[in-house]
């Protein structure tokens, strides 16, 4: 199969993607696809990372955020024993993000000790979400923030451990907060953005809203999902990607409220975890219909409420990245559950063992060589040629002087038969033309 979009000789607007990495987590690089096809991959489930056992967690505890800062994986959540208990905001940490422990924090008495690890009892214990900012101008006392709470207050704390309100009055007011709200420095727009919940037509939503001091929002504003179905988006989990940060992953817990699977739970309604992504921050592409993560064969998951995504995206080992997700919502085994992708392993480019190929549009970059991310079969294989924006093969760089390409590797290097210095051809609009054969390619960046 060949694709042709490009033989016509249209122009088109060339993309510049310089030195960034490049996803296929949408439709925005390609031009044409022929027997190939974007592959959405569901993290593979590993070990409870945190169980909420100790008496001021329990059953309802929600809301959870995974972060990483130096050599330390910092959790937050939301402790709760039942219905009608005190809210706590609860502490863990990790030097993998793989085995998490409890610090007794000494900060917040419960039940006549503070042997425990409650970080917050103040307001916006329900749905307490931090981050780490990067914003540059952030003051050292403030490097960590959070919005808490409904209408939703700032916080910030120098440690991460140790907080403070950063004014008494809320800084968003307008929503429906009983959601995992949150915010973080947007690196790539200069801002910071907040997403959160909003009704619309008696569904759940999701608003966002900027700002350049964390204090003053912007009119909150509905994200844009196209003219794809209303679904109730119980949360969001909106973070940056940290390996290509103008890049906005979104995994929002679908819940189904006209479902019940066990009538004996009590509570109505289904969920499960969804992947979506955004290039401006306000539209968001929803190429992928289907669930990122099934409540799969666990019973326990299949009643309200189960599989809420974990705010964060972390680095747990080589070529490995974690997300995390809350099982058993309102069970006694209530508990966070780790999963694990490959870097970058969202999506693929994707082609079986009949082979496909996929075109790009126009691109600019800077750079001397070309660097893949990707894996193949025994006998599958990879292909690249570089095009003129018209779709002519460039002398040196065509399919047929790029020799097979397979293994299982996040760095690889492409060559053609004179090498692999593409240098000459840097500023230049070109097309990227891959052939697949039984192969996923999930990234790809110019370097050097």
């Amino acid at each position: 199969m060949v694709v042709a979009s490009a033989a016509k000789g249209e122009k088109k607007t060339p993309v510049t993607i310089d030195d960034r990495l490049q996803l296929f987590v949408d439709r925005y690089l390609i031009d044409a696809l022929a027997g190939a096809e974007l592959r959405l991959h569901s993290p593979q489930p590993r070990e409870v990372a945190i169980p909420f056992d100790r008496p001021w967690e329990g059953p309802v505890s929600f809301y959870v955020t995974v972060r990483v800062d130096g050599d330390t994986y910092r959790a937050y959540y939301r402790g709760q024993p039942g219905v009608g208990h005190p809210e706590v905001t609860c502490y863990a940490e990790s030097k993998d993000g793989i085995v998490w422990t409890k610090p007794a924090l000494g900060l917040y008495e419960f039940q006549g000790s503070t042997e425990n690890n409650i970080l917050w009892m103040g307001e916006g214990t329900h749905n307490f979400t931090p981050f780490l900012d990067q914003n540059p101008a952030a003051r050292p006392e403030e490097r960590y923030k959070a919005l808490a709470g409904g209408p939703l207050i700032a916080l910030c704390s120098p440690d991460g451990i140790h907080w403070r309100k950063l004014r008494d009055e809320p800084v968003i007011t307008q929503g429906a907060f009983d959601s995992q709200n949150l915010a973080f420095w947007d690196s790539a727009r200069g801002r910071y953005a907040a997403y959160f919940r909003g009704f619309r037509d008696d569904v759940r939503a999701v608003l966002t809203a900027t700002s350049t001091d964390f204090l003053n929002w912007t009119e909150p504003e509905w994200i844009d999902l196209g003219d794809s179905r209303p679904e109730h988006f119980y949360t969001n989990a909106t973070t940056p990607y940290f390996r290509a940060p103008e890049i906005l992953l979104c995994f929002p817990k679908r819940f189904v409220p006209e479902r019940t699977w066990n009538p004996e739970h009590g509570h109505p309604g289904l969920s499960d975890g969804l992947f979506l992504t955004s290039r401006d921050g306000r539209r968001f592409d929803r190429t992928f219909l289907e669930a990122f993560i099934r409540p799969g064969p666990d019973p326990e998951n299949w009643t309200e409420r189960n599989i809420g995504i974990a705010y964060g995206v972390v680095p747990t080992g080589p070529g490995e990245i974690s997300l995390y997700w809350v099982e058993h919502y309102r069970h006694p085994t209530c508990r966070l559950r780790r999963g694990v992708l490959r870097t970058d392993g969202f999506v693929s480019l994707h082609a079986g063992y009949a082979g496909g190929e996929a075109l790009t549009r126009p691109l600019l970059f800077a750079g001397k060589e070309l660097v893949l991310n990707f894996a193949t079969s025994a006998a599958g294989s990879v292909r690249v040629e570089l095009q003129d924006e018209k779709g002519k093969p460039l002398p040196g760089f065509s399919l047929a002087e790029c020799p097979a390409i397979y293994g299982d590797e996040l760095e690889r290097v492409v060559r053609w038969r004179d090498g692999a210095d593409v240098s000459s051809l840097a500023g230049r609009r070109v097309r990227l033309r891959f052939r697949l054969q039984d192969a996923d390619l999930y990234s790809f960046r110019f370097r050097g």
